[in-house]
């Protein structure tokens, strides 16, 4: 009785440090662990609209569907096939999400990093394109941009971001698997840690 006793104060102790630190910190933190990220992913996917039945897509652990979305010169770019045989790093963002563009300067810093044999990192904005053109031309990024409109059937919802939150990230491996997925910005230097570990 008395263990059983114990056990209760230390778990009632321990919900109270989580949800202290959620009032003091926000939800930050427990955002930036691999364990929320699937709490929130989970928690919005159970009260996302339902998709298309047609619509293709793609879930932890399985392949990417096919996409295929022009650039910003109108040029065609498909995933996961032209950029196969490298990790690729997808970032859903719109000119208009203050995360999205605090992130930026982050994702441009982890491309220049990556040389030629490292993680592939691609924009794709869900906006208008010269809304795009005009806001790249004062925040200019190294990595390819592709456009998207937002919407029940857009590229965001078919690599798992059913309730169109941005930013959105997601991990593709080489061979096109879903690795990770990521909701809201990253900070300075966690996208390295993010990138390299495939839990």
């Amino acid at each position: 009785m008395r263990t059983r006793s114990i056990l209760l104060v230390a778990l009632a102790a321990g919900v109270l440090g989580v949800v202290a630190g959620l009032a003091v910190n926000g939800p930050g933190p427990l955002l930036r662990t691999e364990l929320g990220q699937r709490a929130v992913q989970h928690a919005m996917d159970a009260v996302a609209p339902v998709p298309p039945a047609d619509l293709a897509i793609a879930t932890r652990g399985g392949p990417v569907p096919t996409i295929t979305l022009p650039d910003l010169s109108g040029r065609p770019r498909t995933l996961p096939a032209e950029f196969a045989g490298r990790p690729l790093l997808v970032n859903f963002w719109a000119s208009w999400c203050g995360p999205c563009i605090e992130e930026m300067p982050e994702l441009d810093r982890f491309t220049a990093g990556q040389g030629d044999d490292g993680v592939q990192v691609i924009g794709i904005a869900l906006d208008d394109q010269a809304a795009v053109e005009e806001f790249l031309e004062r925040i200019p990024v190294r990595y390819p941009i592709l456009i998207d409109a937002a919407g029940p059937r857009d590229s965001g919802v078919q690599l798992g971001n059913q309730r169109g939150v941005l930013p959105y990230t997601v991990l593709v491996s080489a061979d096109g698997q879903l690795l990770k997925q990521r909701i809201g910005p990253f900070v300075h230097g966690e996208l390295d840690d993010w990138a390299r570990s495939r839990d």
